[in-house]
């Protein structure tokens, strides 16, 4: 039997659908599969206990989606965490542990050095998963099971990552609670592709899901979303790196939803990218039930797009917001500020803009969280010792680690530079902003963070259901 175990205790609950994905191939290449979703457990150590108190488990699989909550100044990394329910797993069963999921896929091999597991798989866990089971059953050819990381003889090794051309995604969606998630969390999530082939220089994406774009089929995403209609769940994100991305898949799932009349029936949003972006796109994701886009805004400042490596201008993000506005689509830009080459000026110049431009919300991120393998890293790591970069925000001691988080914010913006974000924006009530650190280490307020949120929480609980961004925007008073 093999048995996946959801880890993630992030609040609001985030459906774990890479589990739901797995567990669903297991099953239909006919191994005996069963959840443990630990999330959803009032006495997590009771219920590991109470699980493999007489099973005979095969291989138990433990799912990570977030390393860390990807946010200064809480800077708060779970890998301790996964490494503690290891050991917990481990004075139960003998069977071989696996880890997996996007958080993992960053980190693969530390991770698996990190936490003791006994293997690990980097990319889509589907096939990999179903290949490792037969391996256990059979030769232990580990070097047959694409994406695996696997030691030999004490040291660690890694196969090619599993990113198959077309994502092999099964579309019931049954095998985890959707409805205590949808409850719980406000929303449920289909993803439409795999990978991102932009070259953004901090973002991790490409290294867990693949520098190039996987789609799946229109109807096959439409026939996930009528699965999870048919469980209560009628509010979803679509978890892409950016929706539009190609444009052509974005408009083939929009029309494949307008022609089952889903946008009768779902409320959905996304992330996208200012480009490819016009009123011909709104208006077919307005018609296929999109209520929300969260852009990848990033700056608003010339010289910090080309520093991030956006395609896009500034004259985009205006662009895009007005055929949001006229499709009747609500509208958030995301910012990330502090970058290098970041300075008091360039901050002004993006707050003044997206003032302008008049989205109905704009998140004003602070610092950058640094990946390892990032171009952001190698920035760094060519600049000097990156011990001694005066950029560098970190809540640990010794060397710099990029598996942890680890972050940059451009000196230039002086020893306060949340308060120098927030003097700028001034008490628009449009923007989310950043918190301000607090001796010796925490932070005075939540900030733009949605992990353990417990507004945000506490509306759920009350009802409200759409992104975090949306239902935050719309507990806001107005002024």
């Amino acid at each position: 039997m093999l048995t996946l175990i959801n880890t993630n205790y992030m609040v609001p609950l985030i459906a774990p659908i890479g589990l739901d994905y797995v567990a669903g191939a297991a099953r239909a290449a006919g191994i005996e599969t069963e959840v443990l979703d630990l999330a959803l457990e009032s006495d997590p150590d009771e219920a590991l206990r109470r699980h493999f108190a007489g099973r005979n488990v095969r291989l138990v699989g433990l799912t990570l989606r977030n390393a860390d909550d990807c946010f200064w100044p809480s800077a708060r990394w779970f890998a301790p965490d996964v490494a503690e329910t290891v050991r917990a797993v481990r004075a139960l069963t003998d069977a071989p542990i696996v880890l997996g999921g996007v958080g993992f896929s960053i980190f693969a091999e530390r991770l698996v050095e990190f936490t003791g597991a006994d293997f690990g798989i980097r990319g889509d866990g589907e096939e990999a998963v179903v290949a490792l089971v037969r391996q256990l059953e059979g030769g232990k050819r580990w070097d047959r099971v694409a994406g695996l990381v696997w030691r030999d003889d004490g040291r660690l090794r890694s196969n090619p990552p599993a990113w198959p051309e077309r994502p092999a995604l099964p579309t019931a969606r049954d095998a985890i609670d959707n409805r205590a998630y949808f409850r719980l969390g406000g929303q449920g999530a289909v993803e439409t592709k795999r990978g991102c082939d932009r070259a953004c220089i901090y973002c991790a994406d490409p290294l867990a899901k693949g520098p190039r774009v996987r789609p799946r089929g229109a109807a096959e995403v439409a026939d996930e979303v009528e699965s999870l209609l048919a469980q209560g769940v009628d509010v979803l994100h679509l978890a892409d790196s950016e929706f539009n991305v190609p444009g052509e898949h974005a408009r083939d799932v929009c029309e494949e939803f307008v022609r089952r009349r889903l946008g009768d029936r779902v409320r959905w949003y996304a992330y996208l990218s200012p480009t490819p972006f016009d009123a011909a796109l709104a208006d077919v994701m307005r018609r296929a039930g999109c209520v929300g886009i969260n852009f990848t805004g990033d700056a608003a400042a010339e010289a910090m797009l080309r520093v991030y490596r956006q395609p896009h201008r500034r004259d985009d993000l205006a662009k895009a917001v007005g055929a949001c506005r006229a499709s009747g689509i609500a509208v958030m830009i995301d910012l990330l500020l502090g970058g290098p080459g970041e300075t008091p000026e360039t901050v002004a110049d993006t707050i003044a803009f997206i003032k302008q431009a008049d989205p109905d919300c704009a998140g004003a991120a602070l610092g950058v969280r640094v990946y390892p393998g990032t171009a952001m890293a190698q920035r760094l790591e060519a600049e000097g010792p990156v011990e001694s970069n005066p950029g560098l925000r970190r809540r640990y001691d010794g060397p710099v680690d990029f598996c942890r988080p680890t972050f940059y914010i451009a000196p230039s913006l002086g020893p306060r530079p949340a308060r120098l974000v927030k003097d700028l924006i001034a008490g628009d009530r449009r923007f989310f902003e950043p918190a301000e650190e607090a001796a010796p280490g925490g932070t005075d307020d939540k900030g733009y963070n949605y992990n353990d949120n417990r507004p945000l929480v506490e509306a759920i609980a009350r009802g409200a259901r759409g992104a975090y961004w949306d239902i935050l925007r719309r507990m806001r008073p107005e002024p």
